[in-house]
């Protein structure tokens, strides 16, 4: 029996299997899963009504099972900040700045051999999409 939050089993593999560098897409149900994502990488499906698994909820638990070395997210168009990001900068580690792409550069980030595992969500809140870089876990002293 785990002792962690995370308990998804999918998503505990698609992580024991990334690294240093590797990403993880955390995004909202406008998101063009299929297409706007590292065809390779291992999807996850927590989209099951509008509304479920919030990315925020799912982004809390995930920085409690990973180090989190980055985080960019998809600007709004129009440069003011979307609701939801003051949410990231709360639950990510302190001091961690959030990068901002717009919406085709963060497209081809997501596209990036270097996108290990995508995590599709019921989130309606727009620009709700967020991704991690995976940090180094230290060795211990």
């Amino acid at each position: 029996m785990l002792t962690t939050k995370l308990t998804h089993p999918q998503i505990l593999n698609a992580l024991a299997r990334a690294g240093h560098g590797s990403k993880v897409l955390i995004a909202d149900g406008n998101y063009p899963f299929s297409t706007g994502a590292n065809p390779a990488a291992e999807r996850v499906y927590l989209n099951l009504t509008r509304g479920s698994a919030p990315v925020d909820e799912v982004l809390a638990v995930l920085c409690q099972a990973i180090p989190v070395e980055a985080a960019e997210v998809m600007m709004p168009a129009d440069g003011k900040e979307a609701p939801i990001f003051a949410d990231f900068r709360r639950i990510l580690p302190a001091g961690l700045q959030l990068g901002f792409l717009e919406r085709f550069s963060f497209y081809t980030a997501a596209r990036s051999q270097d996108v290990a595992l995508v995590i599709a969500t019921g989130e309606q809140r727009i620009y709700a999409n967020i991704l991690l870089t995976i940090g180094v876990v230290p060795p211990e002293a």
